[in-house]
C-alpha cells in the first residue's frame, strides 16, 4: 500500500483539487483537513513512485510542507502534520509517531499525557483490553488501521455525471465584476471535472440568485443568467473567464446576488490539443475561434460576421452573411474550377453603364475580353419579379482596368440591350 497525504493551501478549492486527484488514482478521499490518496495500484501506471509524486506535486503546485507519503493512511496524515508544525520526522514509523498527530487519539491526549504515554509505540505497549474499556473500541480499530492489520474504508470521491455546481457567495454581489470573482472557484472545479471526465465544453450556464424579490414596487425574477459558448471543444478556463468577464461587464444586476451556479449546457469527448512537429504549426498565441468569439461578445453577434456558399447562379445570391459564432469560425466561400473568372469584388447593386453604338462605356469605350457566359436563374423563385437572362463578360476600361460586365437579354419592349458593371477586378 502507498498513501499520500496532500494539504492544499487555504485559498484552493478542496473539491477541485480532489476532482483532480482523480486523475492518478480512483481512490482519493477528503479526511479532517487533508486529502488522501491511495496510488499502490496506480503506480506503474507512472512508472514507480517517484514519477507519480513528480506528476502529482507538478500538477497541484505543492509545497514540500503540504504532502506526506506513508503505508497507511494514517501514518501518511499524521507525517503530514508533523510537516505542517515543522517537527521532525521520527526514527521508527509508526511506533514513534506522536499521538498528537493522531486523530483518534486527540480527544484523550491530556489523560494519556498523565500516565506519560506521548507516542504511538507507547499505546501500543498499553493492555489492549483496559485501552478498549477506558477509550473505546474506535481508538484500537484506529491503531489496527495504522498497523494495516485492518482495511481503511473511506467515502471515495466520484466524479458527478453532469457538472451543475452551487457556490455561496461570502458577500452581497452588487456588479457583474463581483459575480466573475466567485465564478474562478467554480471554473476551476469546472475544468477538473472536464479532464477527469475527458470532455470538452461547448456551452455553459452561469446562473445567479437575486438576494431581494421586490425593487421600487417592481417584482424580480428569482434568478438571471447568461449563457456561454465556444466554437470549439475546449478545457482552457482562460477562455471561459474572457467570455464570461465580456459577458458580465455588458450585464447589470437587477439586484444583489447571493448565490451562483454554473452548470453545462453541452459536452463532447475531448480529442486533446492538436499538436505538430511544424513550428509553423503551433503558433503561440489566442486562436482563432477564440478571438471571434471574443469580438462577438464585445462588438455584438451581426457586427462580426462570415460569409457561407449558397447553391444559386446568381452572383449576388451565391453568399449570404451569418454571425461567426453561429457559422463557425471556419465558414468560408467555396468556389469550383469553373467559377474562377469571378471577381473578387462585386457591387451591392449593378450599376448601369452608359451605351454608344451598342458599346458600353465606362471611363471611356470598353473592350470585350471573353465570350459570352449565359445565365438564366430564378424562375423557380416566386419572390422574384421575373427571371434572370444575363450575358456576362470581362471588359478591359482604359481607366478602371478589369471590369465584369452583363449584358440583360433584350426583351420584345426595348429597343436596345441594357449593360451593367457588376464587380471589378483587383
Amino acid at each position: 500500500m502507498f498513501w499520500i497525504a496532500v494539504l492544499p493551501s487555504p485559498d484552493e478549492d478542496t473539491t477541485a483539487w480532489g476532482w483532480r486527484a482523480l486523475q492518478f488514482t480512483p481512490r482519493v478521499a477528503k479526511v479532517d483537513e487533508a486529502i488522501l490518496l491511495e496510488a499502490g495500484a496506480s503506480e506503474r501506471l507512472f512508472g514507480g513512485r517517484k514519477p507519480l509524486l513528480r506528476l502529482l506535486l507538478k500538477d497541484g503546485g505543492l509545497r514540500h510542507d503540504t504532502w506526506a507519503a506513508g503505508p497507511t493512511s494514517l501514518v501518511a496524515l499524521s507525517l503530514l502534520r508533523l510537516k505542517k508544525w515543522g517537527q521532525p520526522r521520527p526514527g521508527e514509523i509508526p511506533e514513534g509517531l506522536p499521538l498528537a498527530t493522531f486523530t483518534a487519539a486527540q480527544p484523550h491526549l491530556s489523560t494519556l499525557e498523565r500516565i506519560g504515554c506521548n507516542t504511538l509505540g507507547q499505546l501500543k505497549a498499553l493492555p489492549r483490553a483496559g485501552l478498549g474499556r477506558r477509550f473505546g473500541t474506535d481508538l484500537l480499530k484506529a491503531l489496527d488501521c495504522a498497523d494495516g492489520v485492518l482495511p481503511e474504508r473511506y467515502p471515495w470521491l466520484t466524479l458527478p455525471a453532469e457538472f451543475d455546481q452551487k457556490l455561496e457567495l461570502p458577500s452581497l454581489a452588487t456588479c457583474a465584476p463581483d459575480l466573475l470573482l466567485a465564478a474562478q472557484h467554480l471554473l476551476t472545479r469546472l475544468q477538473a471535472w472536464l479532464q477527469g471526465r475527458n470532455l470538452g465544453a461547448l456551452a455553459l450556464e452561469l446562473e445567479w440568485t437575486l438576494d431581494l424579490r421586490r425593487i421600487d414596487g417592481k417584482v424580480l425574477p428569482p434568478t438571471e443568467r447568461l449563457e456561454l459558448r465556444t466554437a470549439e471543444p475546449t478545457q482552457d478556463m482562460k477562455h471561459l473567464r474572457r467570455l464570461a468577464s465580456e459577458q458580465l461587464a455588458r450585464s447589470s444586476l437587477s439586484a444583489p446576488a447571493n448565490q451562483l451556479r454554473l452548470r453545462t449546457l453541452e459536452t463532447v469527448p475531448w480529442g486533446g490539443v492538436p499538436t505538430s512537429l511544424l513550428p509553423e504549426d503551433n503558433k503561440p498565441g489566442e486562436k482563432l475561434h477564440q478571438l471571434i468569439e471574443r469580438l462577438s461578445v464585445r462588438l455584438g453577434e451581426q457586427n462580426v460576421t462570415v460569409p457561407q456558399a449558397l447553391q444559386d447562379h446568381r452572383p449576388e445570391c451565391m453568399q449570404k452573411w451569418l454571425p461567426a459564432r453561429v457559422a463557425g469560425a471556419k465558414a468560408a466561400i467555396q468556389q469550383s474550377a469553373g467559377d474562377a473568372l469571378y471577381p473578387p469584388w462585386l457591387l451591392r447593386d449593378p450599376l448601369k453603364l452608359q451605351v454608344t453604338g451598342d458599346k458600353p462605356l465606362y471611363q471611356g469605350p470598353l473592350q470585350l475580353l471573353t465570350r459570352a457566359r449565359r445565365i438564366e436563374a430564378a424562375w423557380w423563385d416566386n419572390a422574384t419579379a421575373q427571371p434572370v437572362l444575363r450575358d456576362y463578360f470581362i471588359a478591359r476600361s482604359p481607366s478602371a482596368g478589369l471590369l465584369w460586365i452583363y449584358r440583360e437579354r433584350l426583351a420584345a419592349d426595348q429597343e436596345r440591350a441594357q449593360w451593367f458593371l457588376h464587380g471589378v477586378y483587383a
